[in-house]
């Protein structure tokens, strides 16, 4: 099947192949040395960052990929598919270190052309084997000394102040891990956000954190600054949650729920975010009904394909990828219940959907 010929579902149904080009992109990637590179850590993700038609992209780096870039175009073979393609460049503030000698691109890292992204808390109580997510290597980058376990709130600060002036960087993500603590990790980010949005007051900022054991934590997040909050689920099926996140899969959905809620009357209608996983098991059309119903909540579905990352349980175990007509058919239908209740993923102003990086959801108008 090549980009360029009129693709059909087996319905009939025609096929956007600007949107099939993009899914097989972000599944098979592509050849070329990206310079800003995320190779392991908190997501479901394992990519170089470049710009497609000029969006953020999260794509991986890969030699066996059959599209290929030529003169700022991605291609197919001797086939030219119309996408343009250009890496994103290594930012200026991965050149600087701290006072104490922690380089700065061991405390955040670049996203996309203008996204930082950190973790504050690099370990999680979730991490021991018989409970980890299968798709998540979040201690792995501390291991390999890419990261550091805890990011201070003024180490992060710094970091932040410097990358907004110096590559001018539009928006901030902070994640964790989970902590042993009710809070699960809300109150580390209660505090960096403080001290970032203290050094630079307009840089709006998304947090992530599991649902906290005690909602008023979700109040205070907003309070200290933050524009948008990821409370991510990855599946709402009970089944596929515990196969594939034991550990995290103890916290009920009720409890998403509940903090989604919460979260939508604190920081408003689709101000809040949550991963769906493409390509776990979960039945496509009941992902699509389950997308549905977070979308009447106000919560925005970010639809990301499974990508089985190095050191991960599924790669260990040689799961693979979902196909890029099973991605797209997703996402399509999942970008059509978004434009008619009128959410855009740039609209929640910082966080995964307003980057869109690693979601082929933008393409398809989501």
């Amino acid at each position: 099947m090549s980009v360029g010929t009129d693709k059909t579902r087996t319905t009939g149904t025609p096929v956007d192949v600007r949107i099939m080009t993009r899914a097989e992109l972000a599944l098979h990637g592509i050849r070329l040395d990206a310079p800003v590179k995320r190779p392991d850590g908190a997501g479901p993700s394992d990519d170089g960052h470049v710009l497609v038609d000029g969006a953020n992209a999260a794509l991986p780096t890969n030699p066996a990929s059959p599209y290929l870039v030529r003169d700022g175009r991605v291609w197919l073979g001797e086939e030219d598919t119309g996408v343009a393609i250009s890496p994103v460049r290594r930012p200026k503030f991965y050149d600087l270190t701290t006072v104490d000698g922690v380089r700065y691109e061991q405390l955040a890292r670049l996203h996309g052309a203008d996204v930082l992204a950190t973790t504050v808390v690099q370990t999680c109580i979730r991490y021991g084997e018989s409970d980890r997510c299968r798709f998540c290597t979040i201690e792995e980058s501390l291991r390999s000394g890419a990261t550091v376990a805890a990011k201070t709130p003024a180490q992060l600060a710094e970091v932040a102040e410097a990358a907004v002036r110096l590559d001018g960087v539009r928006q901030m993500v902070m994640t964790t891990g989970t902590t042993a603590g009710p809070d699960r990790g809300a109150r580390n980010l209660v505090r960096s956000v403080r001290a970032v949005r203290a050094a630079v007051p307009e840089l709006p900022i998304q947090v992530q954190c599991e649902p906290p054991g005690e909602l008023r934590w979700i109040r205070e997040l907003h309070e200290a600054g933050a524009t948008a909050i990821g409370i991510h689920v990855e599946s709402l099926d009970e089944e596929v949650r515990r196969r594939w996140m034991p550990g995290k899969s103890t916290v009920a959905l009720a409890e998403y729920e509940a903090a989604w809620d919460e979260a939508v009357r604190v920081f408003g209608h689709n101000r809040v975010s949550t991963y769906l996983l493409v390509g776990l098991g979960e039945d496509p059309d009941e992902l699509i009904a389950g997308a549905g119903s977070l979308i009447e909540r106000g919560v925005y579905p970010f639809v990301v394909p499974f990508r089985p990352m190095r050191g991960t349980l599924a790669a260990q175990d040689g799961i693979g990828s979902p196909s890029a007509e099973l991605l797209r058919y997703v996402t399509e239908a999942v970008a059509a219940q978004l434009r008619a209740a009128g959410m855009s993923g740039a609209d929640q102003k910082a966080g995964c959907a307003a980057c869109g990086a690693c979601s082929v959801l933008r393409t398809a108008g989501g």
